[in-house]
């Protein structure tokens, strides 16, 4: 199951195109068919039955590669790593456990991949701890949630919503937003540096979803939506209300409007929306960790 004998992709134009064509061919398994390859590899030490499993998760690996392409370096290294995860998640998966091989190595690509970005980034010297770490990695998304496209500097009011929203400083949201202001275009030509041509939009990858891309997607809203639910529990009648109200409403009420209906003062319910917050993410970071936990191998 060594990379060498994956499909890589060659520098130059066309590359990207000709090894998603590639990749296209191995065919896609079926829940009995990934089980039964599973079963083989873990109990008898079947290397072809591993490769199969990872040529056939090869699509996966090079979409979630494209959702790292605004970092500036070179994709072929993305999916690179991306594909060590997906061979660390077949090596630990655990067919019984009763969820398709998708869905766990998702995590292992994701994490592979964040790692390589972190290493090879010298810009990114300070993103050591987690949430400087979430910063780098959600900002992009959180500036296209709230159409924050254009080049240049965030407003007051963006800064001060996308700090609250990943629990940073707005001093480390600017500071961000600026080391990756350079990468904002999908029009920007790749630096020849990189050894390859062309504009970052020639990168994109075919849109159309198939069907373990869609299973893989809603299996992890549903854990999203499911550990926030969890994580609601930690909160009483009043913290609830009060943090649904402000942070999950499509119109957030005012704190004025908040302060009335609790006959508390607007400082009180500032005070109780940020307790509320603070307690939702331990609640959903304990979640995470414990299913990470639960993922792990058991060693002697």
């Amino acid at each position: 199951m060594a990379q060498a004998n994956l499909p890589s992709i060659a520098s130059g134009e066309g590359g990207l195109s000709r090894y998603l064509e590639e990749i296209r061919r191995f065919p896609m398994l079926e829940p009995q068919e990934e089980y039964m390859l599973a079963k083989r590899y873990a109990e008898h030490g079947d290397r072809n039955a591993a490769q199969k499993l990872v040529t056939s998760h090869l699509r996966l690996v090079a979409k979630i590669a494209m959702g790292y392409r605004g970092y500036g370096l070179p994709i072929g290294e993305v999916v690179s790593e991306g594909n060590v995860g997906l061979m660390q998640a077949v090596k630990r998966f655990d067919a019984d456990r009763g969820f398709r091989l998708a869905t766990y190595a998702m995590w292992w690509i994701k994490a592979a991949i964040q790692e390589y970005i972190l290493r090879s980034w010298s810009l990114v010297k300070m993103g050591t701890t987690a949430n400087q770490k979430r910063l780098f990695f959600n900002l992009r998304k959180m500036k296209s949630r709230i159409q924050a496209l254009d080049e240049g500097d965030l407003k007051p009011d963006q800064v001060h919503l996308i700090a609250t929203q990943l629990g940073v400083s707005e001093e480390e949201v600017v500071s961000m937003n600026r080391r990756l202001s350079g990468d904002a275009s999908l029009n920007a030509p790749i630096r020849a540096t990189e050894g390859e041509s062309g504009e970052w939009q020639d990168w994109l990858v075919d849109q159309a979803e198939n069907q373990e891309e869609m299973l893989v997607e809603q299996d992890e809203m549903e854990q999203r939506r499911g550990m926030l639910q969890n994580a609601l529990g930690v909160l009483n009648e009043r913290e609830r209300r009060i943090f649904e109200a402000r942070r999950l409403a499509e119109e957030p009420l005012t704190l004025e409007a908040l302060s009335g209906e609790f006959d508390i003062s607007r400082e009180r319910v500032r005070q109780i929306e940020v307790r509320a917050f603070e307690k939702v993410q331990k609640a959903v970071r304990d979640t995470a960790e414990a299913a990470r936990r639960a993922l792990r191998p058991v060693t002697a």
